[in-house]
Order: structure tokens, then C-alpha cells, then sequence
């Protein structure tokens, strides 16, 4: 199977063939023909699986064989300034052949450059919800020409409170469109908003909603809340270890380690909401080219974010959301790669590391290393023992670790926002 014989259009293919790519991934196969049939949609899909050329192709495609309003025909949608960036860096490649004019309004900018962009004309828009409404609450943009509106990582903008933006978007749109849901997990509240939303949709479910791919190699290090610090500089100074995301809770936190791991020689920065968009864009275009080998993240970067050969996923802290687990491995083993996703759980941690692997239906690999154990005073019977190297043997299986006594616990607190 080719793009071609999906029914993207030679222009578009050649586009897509210079950026590398010549197969389409699973989800592609499926949603292409879909969208272009001006079918409603909703695409259920592991994180790094194509999901954003999976919309575009067919969008732009639709876009280029439509007449020129410059007003926008297409719109995404998305949670993050970072992603927008990234959706309109890909709409730019993908249809540098095509006569098709595009724009990415955020927040955290100046909206001067995005008023001219929008009055200069434009067939694809790409926003953050914030500042879309800021726009259309100050009547510099209308979208009663919109004919297709994506909306991706939907499950993220519901958990990061954007529903009731959503809301007055899909109001502001015309009622005879396209309408096309991209998400890793589904909630309820984002169900309840397609029912309202589409007519007939299809659906496209690549894999088990909130499973990780299968490509990343997971592993949970028990350890002591205040030795984590330790730890990953320890961790972070093995020779196998490429470019590294790290993830915390906080922004404080990611702070923290910044300043820690800079004294180890690492070349780190942070990313995360107080930081200008200026400073995001930095901290990810040095990530990106190699100047930056570690970047610590909140969950701002979980969602969408494709970053190419990240090696290792570290969580520092585990999230109080079991579905940002998910997002956050899925950041390594892109595109056919494989990757690493390493867990620092404390014993106070146990509920939340029992939801995530109620959440992926499975028991994640635990190792204990030599020098970091649980002490007895904290921890019920490990299983896994460490031997000098540092790497674990295998358990003889009659004893139970730590992070499975807590299969015992409620698991209260799952659903808490980061």
C-alpha cells in the first residue's frame, strides 16, 4: 500500500516522500480514504503512530481542490502552542507544491503578525482554543467557510479544562461540515461532545485505547522520594543513554532538576508554562538538533509532541492521570523505533503506578538496583534482587514486590489533574 493508492494526490505524495516517508502507518491506511470522502470521523490511535499526517493529507487535498475563499476552509484544532507549531511546520512541507496558504494563531505571542496572516487570507488555520476565541471575540476572524475541522489530542484539551471552549467553537461553526476527532483515549465528556458533533462517524481504532506501544521497553525502579535526584543522574550517565525526556509534576520541580543535572555535565533545559513561548521554542528547537541532551518537561510536552530519536522517556514523578503514563512513553519508539520508558515510583506512589497498569492491563517490569533499594522499613517483599552490576535477576517468583502490594490500596486520586 502507497499514499498514491490511498488517494492523496501526486503533488502531496512527492511532499510527503521528500520528508521521508513512503508507507503509511496504520491509521493513515485507514482515515485517508475516510476523509476524503468528507466522511465524520473519530481516530482512536497509540501516541507516534501518524495521526497528524493522517488528517492533514486528506485535508489539504480537499483544500487544493476547492476554490480559494481566503477564509479558512480548515481548521485544527489543538491543546498545546508546541503542537500547533508542529501541525503548521508539517502543513507547510506537506503542501509546499500546492497554491494553499496557512496560518498558526497561540497564545503566549504577539497577536499583531497573526491579524495580518488571518487578513492577508488563509484556506488552513491551526489554533490553540485561547487565543482562537480571543480572535473571534475581537471579530478579526470568522469561520462560517469552514468545511473540515479537526480536532487533535482532544482527550488532552478535555484534560486540561478546554471543554467549555470547545464548546463555543463548535458554535461558532458552520452547521454542514466535516468534522474529525484525533485522540490516544476517549472520555466520557469528549464522547458525549462527538455524539453532538458529527453525523454518522466513522470510526478508526488502530490499537487498545491507552496502550503503549509496543516497541517501548518499560521498567519501574523502586526508589526512595529523596534519592530520585540521585538516581537519575545516575541513570542519565550510562554510556547506552541517548537523548532523554524527563518528566515531573511540577514546573518548580523541572526547575530543580535542571539546575541539579547542569552540575553533571548534562546539557539540559526545561519546558513547561512558565516559560515565554519564546524560551519553548528554543528549548525544543535545541532539543531537536542535539545542543540539548535532556529536556525536562511537565505534561505540557506529553501530548503530540514528535520529536525524532528520543531514546529514553524518564518519569521522575509518576502522574496523578493514568492516561499521561501513555502519552509520555509514547515520546520514544516513534515511527518504527524502539525505545526506553523508565518509572522512578516511590512507596508513596504505589496507587498511582497500580492505576496506570490497571489502565495498560498489564504488570510493568520491576528492578530494583543495587544502592537505590526501598528500604525494609518502607517497602513489603521485594521479589527482584540486584546483583553487583546493578541489573536485577530474575525472581524465583515466591515473593511479591512492593509496587504489587498496592493492588491493595483504592487507587483514590486517579483521576486528579496534574
Amino acid at each position: 500500500m502507497t499514499f498514491q493508492t490511498l488517494g492523496v494526490h501526486p503533488t502531496i505524495v512527492r511532499a510527503v516522500t521528500a520528508a521521508g516517508y513512503t508507507t503509511p502507518t496504520p491509521v493513515q491506511a485507514q482515515a485517508i480514504p475516510i476523509v476524503l470522502e468528507g466522511r465524520d470521523l473519530i481516530a482512536c490511535a497509540q501516541t507516534g503512530t501518524g495521526k497528524t499526517a493522517a488528517f492533514l493529507l486528506p485535508t489539504l487535498q480537499r483544500l487544493a481542490d476547492g476554490p480559494s475563499l481566503r477564509r479558512p476552509r480548515a481548521l485544527v484544532v489543538t491543546p498545546t502552542r508546541e503542537l500547533a507549531a508542529q501541525v503548521g511546520d508539517m502543513a507547510n512541507r506537506y503542501s509546499a507544491q500546492l497554491e494553499l496558504r496557512s496560518a498558526v494563531v497561540v497564545g503566549g505571542v504577539g497577536m499583531g503578525p497573526q491579524i495580518r496572516s488571518i487578513t492577508r487570507g488563509l484556506d488552513l488555520l491551526i489554533a490553540t482554543p485561547g487565543r482562537l476565541l480571543d480572535h473571534l471575540g475581537r471579530g478579526n476572524l470568522r469561520l462560517g467557510a469552514v468545511e473540515i475541522v479537526v480536532f487533535d489530542e482532544a482527550d488532552r484539551m478535555h484534560d486540561m479544562g478546554f471543554l467549555p471552549a470547545i464548546r463555543q467553537i463548535v458554535a461558532a461553526l458552520p452547521t454542514a461540515r466535516q468534522s474529525l476527532f484525533f485522540s490516544a483515549t476517549m472520555p466520557d465528556e469528549i464522547e458525549a461532545l462527538i455524539r453532538r458533533s458529527t453525523v454518522d462517524p466513522a470510526m478508526v481504532e488502530v490499537a487498545k485505547r491507552a496502550t503503549p506501544a509496543e516497541a517501548v521497553r518499560q521498567v519501574v525502579h523502586p526508589v526512595e522520594a529523596g534519592r530520585k535526584k540521585e538516581l537519575l543522574r545516575h541513570l542519565l550517565g550510562q554510556a547506552d543513554i541517548g537523548p532523554t525526556l524527563v518528566f515531573t509534576r511540577t514546573k518548580a520541580r523541572a526547575n530543580q532538576l535542571v539546575r541539579h543535572l547542569e552540575r553533571s555535565g548534562r546539557k539540559v533545559t526545561a519546558i513547561h508554562g512558565n516559560k515565554s513561548q519564546a524560551a519553548r521554542t528554543r528549548a525544543l528547537a535545541g532539543f531537536r538538533s542535539g545542543r540539548i541532551d535532556t529536556l525536562i518537561a511537565t505534561d505540557l510536552a506529553a501530548r503530540g509532541l514528535d520529536v525524532q530519536g528520543v531514546t529514553h522517556v524518564v518519569n521522575f514523578d509518576l502522574p496523578h492521570v493514568p492516561e499521561d503514563y501513555v502519552h509520555r512513553i509514547g515520546r520514544t519508539a516513534r515511527a518504527g523505533r524502539s525505545g526506553d520508558a523508565i518509572s522512578l515510583a516511590a512507596p508513596e506512589e504505589r496507587a498511582q503506578l497500580s492505576a496506570i497498569e490497571r489502565l495498560v492491563g498489564s504488570s510493568i517490569r520491576c528492578e530494583p538496583l543495587l544502592g537505590f533499594e526501598v528500604p525494609a522499613t518502607s517497602r513489603a517483599q521485594i521479589a527482584v534482587q540486584p546483583h553487583r552490576s546493578g541489573r536485577p535477576h530474575r525472581s524465583n517468583g515466591r515473593g511479591k514486590p512492593w509496587i504489587r502490594e498496592r493492588r491493595r490500596t483504592s487507587g483514590s486520586g486517579q483521576r486528579r489533574r496534574a
